[in-house]
Formats: structure tokens, sequence, C-alpha cells
């Protein structure tokens, strides 16, 4: 349910919520949050709330003075996990300035403004998510080990997989949520896991996102397990990638047949920008580390046909129906990283840019033969941080500061 602010104010008073968590995360997705008492909430969703933002990565008021959290009421949702009597609510907030006006190097506001600029385009922007992520055992004190919950390989049952009821534990707790898992299963890695879910407009996911990350966290804690969502916890093994499925809609109508060129250009608008842009998908050491193992994507190439490709082109019955990009991982800051894509993807529908063609052939295994073919993702994170650097893309005006500061806190960390 989508909640107005006096629908939000409403519930509250009738579901015995005592307390409220005012949700967003820093410049690299890291989930934080202010808790306050419910007579607090009326002015939180009209003024919002101040907080200290100077320990916050990325967020920096200088001369904007006092930074406030606003409420989403839209975002209101109920924690399960916590009491039942006297409940804990969240909403995702936008942050703002004192006199109202949304920060301007917020990602959420970013996104927000991007999927304006697609619909301007005459089109909007649906993103599925498919994330892998391990369970690690933890020692007596309760600390995480790099030890696998268990030894199960890609679709094994129990007892070899002994994530099952984890992640049915997952799930359920989601849809409590107003998230929907399309599908759960164990991964190829020893104690890896992957839950995919169905496609909403890029902001919910975004905002879904954060909350399945928290939610994993919170239910592998309470099984006395640790939820990993580093890219490459164990070397040699899978990593945790997280493909992004997207479709472009007009009307709620999928516009690649009716409207190629829109479809094509969003495309090769990506596909162009990969180099650019992957420090925003993929923002760890490690994550470099995964690029062409274990089936991870390596080459700047798409395909119909197979997904070993960056991009894969997804058809049902012929018809065209998402394409998945499959180079990200957890590591994003969800907002920031929708945006960069979807921003490439726009700049390829109005210089009208072409695919180029197709890479068929199912290079899984031979990897070897590809080098100095095709153009490769950056391979360290010093090279993608030089390409956004370097990318009048990326250094764009309405790109550039968000971008610089993100950049910025990276080398600092």
């Amino acid at each position: 349910m989508s909640y107005t602010i006096e629908e939000a104010l409403e519930f509250v008073e009738e579901n015995d919520v005592k307390f409220i968590r005012l949700a967003f995360c820093d410049i690299f997705g890291n989930h934080k949050n202010i808790s306050i008492m419910p007579y607090e909430l009326e002015q939180a969703l009209y003024e919002g709330i101040a907080f200290d933002y100077c320990d916050v990565d990325g967020y920096e008021g200088g001369e904007a003075g006092d930074l406030f959290l606003k409420p989403d009421p839209s975002t209101l949702s109920v924690l399960p996990w916590r009491p039942q009597q006297g409940c804990v609510i969240r909403f995702y907030c936008d942050v703002v300035l004192s006199n109202g006006e949304s920060y301007m190097y917020g990602a959420r506001k970013l996104l927000k403004d991007t999927i304006a600029e697609c619909k301007k385009e005459g089109f909007s922007c649906r993103i599925g998510l498919k994330s892998e992520f391990y369970l690690f055992k933890t020692d007596e004190e309760g600390n995480p080990t790099n030890i696998p919950w268990d030894n199960g390989a890609y679709l094994d049952v129990a007892p070899l997989d002994r994530g099952e009821n984890i992640r049915r534990e997952i799930c359920l707790c989601l849809e409590e949520m107003g998230i929907q898992p399309q599908a759960s299963y164990h991964e190829a890695g020893p104690g890896q896991n992957e839950i995919d879910f169905k496609a909403a407009d890029a902001l919910k996911s975004a905002d879904n996102f954060i909350t399945y990350k928290n939610v994993v966290s919170n239910i592998a804690a309470r099984n006395g397990v640790c939820a990993s969502f580093a890219a490459k916890p164990l070397k040699g093994k899978s990593g945790n990638g997280l493909h992004l499925y997207i479709t472009l809609n007009r009307g709620g109508v999928d516009i690649s047949e009716e409207h190629p060129e829109i479809y094509e250009g969003f495309l090769a608008g990506i596909l162009n920008r990969m180099r650019d842009i992957t420090v925003f998908l993929n923002s760890q050491e490690e994550s470099y580390q995964r690029f062409g193992e274990n089936e991870a994507p390596k080459f700047i190439t798409w395909s119909k046909q197979n997904s070993s490709r960056l991009l894969r082109v997804v058809e049902n019955r012929g018809k065209q129906v998402a394409f998945v990009l499959r180079s990200p991982d957890s590591s994003i800051n969800p907002y920031l990283a929708f945006s960069f894509v979807m921003q490439a993807g726009l700049e390829g529908v109005r210089n009208k840019e072409t695919l180029p063609p197709a890479q068929e052939r199912n290079i899984r295994h031979d990897f070897n033969e590809m080098e100095g073919a095709y153009d490769t993702l950056p391979l360290s994170l010093e090279e993608a941080i030089s390409c956004a650097r370097n990318s009048e893309f990326v250094q764009a005006d309405s790109r550039k500061e968000i971008a610089d500061i993100f950049i910025r806190k990276l080398l600092e960390d």
C-alpha cells in the first residue's frame, strides 16, 4: 500500500506504533537511520528531522546549513522482526535543506530527477533484481568467520543446502513488507544463496534493495549466522553478483517492439559508457577480482542467446521482455547506480546510438580468445576511478558533483 501523509499519521494512531525509523543511506549505500517517537512524526513528515550529517559519508552541507530527513509517506512499512505489540515502522527519507528544498547532492534526488528525464523522453524504467549472498558461520562470541554455512552447490536441496529455512524466512518477511520475491535457491558457491525479485519502478526498486539487505542481515543474525554481500568473499569461488533486469515501458506496455529505436539506443548508451560508470556499480577492490571468473562478465559485449555476456536481452516466446546487466554487485548505492545506468541509457537514446553486433557464442569457459578483440570492464578499482574522472559523461554538470563526492570518499576510505 502507498500511504499519504494523512494515512501514515492515521496508521500510527491505530496500530500501536511505538518507534519510527527514518531510514536513508550514505553515499556508498550503507543503511542508516534515526528513531523517533510517534508524536514527532507529523513534524518529520511536513518539515523534516535534523541530523548530524558531518559523520555520514557523502553529506556535505557546507554553506547550505543544516540537513533534514523528510520521510516519504509512501514507503511506510512495519518491521516484522521487531515486536508486534508496540511495533516499529520505517520510512525511507529524502534529504532536504532548512527551506524544504532537496539537498542537491542526494543520491535519491538524483534518481528521482533521472526518472523525470526518462518520462520527458516518453518512457519509464522498471528494474528487477537477482541478488547473491553468502551465509557464514559465527564464532562463540557471535563474530563472523569465513567458514561457509554449508557445502552445497547450485540448486542443491537439504540437507546439503542448509540455508533453505533462512531463505524461506527472508522471503516471508519481505512479503510482509510488500516486496515480492520471485525465486530463491542455493547458488554455486558453498553457503551461497540467491533471491530474485519482481521488477518495480526504479525508485521503489532502490528502496526495496536497501530493505532486502537489511532483512537478510537481520534474519541471518537471528539464525546464528552472518550474511555477506561482499563481491568476492571466498577466493576461487563464485562471487556475489547483482543482476539488474531492466524494462522500458510506456503506459505500462513494453516499448521494445513499438519503439525499437528507443530500446536499442538505451542499450547502446549503457554499453558505450560501461567503463565510465563501472566504479558506481562496483565500488570495492574485491569487486574487480570477480570479473572474468566463475561466469562473471569481463568483456563489454551483448547477446540474445546466452547468459555469459555483460548485457543480455531476455526473450520470451520470441518477444523481448527485458535486458539484464550482469556486472554490478551488492556494494552499490542503488540510487546512485540506477541513476548512472539510466542516465547512460538516456544519452544513447538522445544521440540515437546503435548497438554493435551481438556476440552469440558462449564464452563462459574460454575468455582467453576474447582478449584484445573486445573492450573490457575496468579490471581494478584504480582503473575504474580513472575512467570516471576522465569521462565527459560522468563529468557533465548534472552528475559531476555527486560523482566527485563519491570518488573522493572512496579514496579516503
